[in-house]
């Protein structure tokens, strides 16, 4: 083989080795997960919609996603079906009254206690959530689908005389008002990719949100109004343990109460360890003089010292220096400037200057004191 052919032949396999790593890198791309928020239509993870969204148009119901409320007002007509998915984002009592005027059904998936409270007031919360895999009613699409998994959910119950059909212990409920058929399911787990294969839980999915030949699909990703007026904490709290909520409160303020009140005087104690008074002045001492804090043992020697001659001089609380000079000078005699020198002048640099200090004003503390 010549070099000019091994040369062709290497540039070929290099050629073929580029186009299958560049076929392998697009496909990898094209079957990515698209990702998404939970009900997301467009999203192929787990916690998108996209799956569900695909089988309704395979079988002929016309999907409209709306972004929006204003999509939704667009998309509504006579004899659509709102399914309304992630009510969390539609912040503002003006939004969901904009949706409670529609003339559709709705399928609202796991909503908020503000979106529930406007758009199926025939309902409210149940105080005991066992719900169950099995339909246990007469819901013709609940009876089709049969065995589900639907995962954590809320349960419901009517609210006055409104006549409501419970399905899977009340995870599903359904009832007729203003010529609307409102149906709420307390979860949307069993619609999403993830879980959409489990048991009869495509067949459940499918019958719900394909009960009209044309769906809107509203599962806003973002926050949508004012943001403000949205979910407060008690919409986040079950109303089955509102009660618990409020005594847990009540209990919480008595024992600030008990704990804040005054507990009387203090009441002192005898310390544990008797330290002579002795031991705590060498053990300060040797503190100041390992530091070589001359300045600071200077100043608690004249202040104590000052201390205690004011009184014995009958002086006040805060004489002046010259004052405190003056009447020592009367007890002791001597130079007043050097007086003052000892009891106002700067700190001794030496320590042997120090013991100086400390003599001079023992010296002085003796002659007020004997007079």
């Amino acid at each position: 083989m010549t070099e000019g052919s091994r040369w062709r032949n290497a540039r070929w396999i290099s050629l073929g080795l580029i186009v299958i790593g560049a076929v392998a890198t697009i496909g990898a791309l094209l079957t990515a997960p698209t990702p998404g928020g939970l009900m997301d239509p467009d999203a192929t993870s787990s916690a998108g919609a996209h799956a569900l969204v695909t089988l309704l148009r395979d079988h002929g119901v016309d999907v409209t996603v709306a972004e929006n409320v204003d999509d939704v007002e667009r998309a509504a007509t006579s004899g659509s079906l709102l399914l309304m998915a992630e009510s969390y984002y539609a912040r503002g009592d003006d939004l969901l009254n904009r949706l409670a005027v529609l003339p559709v059904d709705r399928l609202l998936v796991e909503p908020t206690a503000r979106a529930r409270e406007t758009l199926a007031p025939g309902i409210r919360l149940a105080r005991s959530s066992r719900t169950t895999d099995d339909p246990n009613c007469d819901l013709r699409e609940a009876n089709t689908a049969g065995v589900t998994q639907l995962g954590p959910t809320e349960a419901y119950t009517a609210t006055g005389d409104t006549a409501v059909t419970r399905c899977y212990g009340g995870a599903l409920v359904r009832y007729h008002a203003d010529g609307r058929t409102i149906t709420v399911v307390g979860t949307s787990d069993f619609m999403t990719n993830g879980s959409l294969l489990k048991e009869g839980n495509a067949a459940l999915a499918m019958n719900l949100a394909g009960a009209s030949p044309h769906l809107i699909w509203y599962s806003p990703q973002r926050a949508e109004g004012d943001s403000s007026s949205g979910s407060t904490i008690s919409d986040l709290i079950p109303e089955a343990v509102t009660w618990i909520v409020w005594q847990l409160c009540f209990v919480v303020v008595l024992l600030a109460i008990w704990r804040g009140r005054r507990l009387g005087p203090l009441v002192a104690e005898k310390l544990p360890v008797v330290v002579r008074a002795s031991e705590t002045v060498e053990g300060r001492a040797r503190l100041y003089r390992a530091r070589r804090a001359r300045t600071e043992a200077a100043d608690s020697l004249r202040t104590a010292a000052l201390h205690r001659l004011t009184p014995r001089l009958g002086l006040g609380a805060r004489p002046s220096p010259s004052s405190v000079v003056a009447a020592v000078t009367r007890h002791c005699g001597g130079d007043p400037n050097a007086m003052h020198y000892t009891l106002f002048g700067p700190a001794p640099a030496t320590d042997a200057e120090l013991l100086d200090l400390a003599h001079a004003l023992d010296y002085i503390e003796r002659q007020v004191t004997s007079d």
